[in-house]
């Protein structure tokens, strides 16, 4: 066993990514004395401004929204006790099928093995234990999130780390949870249909590999969410209150995608088979 410190490194599309998947992890590892490494590709410019505007209104302005959402990154991450945290740079791509995703500089039409590259080359600097990035959906469909997990992957094969590779998922029934207390809340519409009758969304229960208890940290992810004020995204999950947040948002699950330890599944740790 090697005496250098565990590395734990997430992959994330924009600023408030880290929180809502792997925010309670990134707090947890780093109360346990892991080193903790943050990517970032985007400069989330395509996010609300200040006072709610939305990319395409007037008065939106991307440059003043990706200052704001820098600042709010570098304050999430001090919460989180981020060890290292690394900007790629590329400009947020906007939503599927917007002009946003072909223009220069969009991380969308960013060349992965371009991107990987970069990745790669962190993945060799800070020699991670385990790496997580979305699964091959980003989540829901978001070009960014989609762009990154196929950067992260490609990474990860060009370095040649034996890291653990970990894909973060929500469970198919924490989504059902999520959409009850929306329409308990009066935040969907009147005639929108039961969850069942929606299109499938969250990953199936059955077939997550790793559950992480959260709950000792929820706190450092709660007040990193709300560090990034400016978007609307969050606002459900702080508007909700402290106790509620920690019913919904005590566990991050995982799919376990790549292995070298040998570890047993299901596991509760992102590092098990490493200590």
């Amino acid at each position: 066993m090697s005496n250098r410190p565990l590395t734990l490194m997430a992959v994330h599309a924009h600023p408030d990514d880290e929180v809502t998947s792997t925010g309670g992890v990134l707090a947890r590892y780093a109360a346990e004395g892991v080193t903790t490494v943050v990517v970032t590709c985007t400069d989330g410019r395509c996010g609300d401004g200040p006072d709610g505007t939305k990319p395409g209104d007037a008065g939106h302005d991307p440059e003043a929204v990706a200052t704001i959402r820098h600042a709010e990154l570098d304050a999430s991450c001090a919460i989180l006790k981020v060890s290292h945290l690394e900007r790629l740079g590329y400009h947020d791509s906007g939503m599927m099928g917007w002009d946003t995703n072909e223009m220069p500089g969009a991380f969308w039409a960013t060349p992965v093995p371009e991107a990987a590259a970069r990745v790669a080359e962190l993945i060799r600097r800070y020699q991670p234990d385990v790496v997580v990035t979305y699964d091959d959906n980003g989540g829901y469909g978001h070009p960014d999130h989609i762009q990154a997990h196929r950067v992260t992957m490609a990474a990860v094969e060009l370095s040649g780390t034996r890291a653990k590779v970990y894909w973060s998922v929500v469970p198919r029934s924490a989504m059902r949870d999520m959409v009850d207390r929306m329409r308990a809340a009066n935040l969907l519409p009147e005639d929108s249909p039961d969850f069942d009758e929606m299109p499938p969304m969250g990953w199936p229960d059955e077939e997550i590999t790793t559950r992480v208890a959260v709950a000792d940290v929820i706190d450092a992810k709660f007040d990193a969410l709300a560090a990034h004020g400016s978007q609307g995204d969050g606002a459900f999950f702080i508007n909700m209150g402290r106790e509620t947040f920690a019913q919904m948002l005590a566990t991050e699950s995982f799919l376990r995608m790549r292995d070298t330890t040998g570890a047993p599944l299901p596991e509760d740790d992102l590092f098990a088979g490493l200590r």
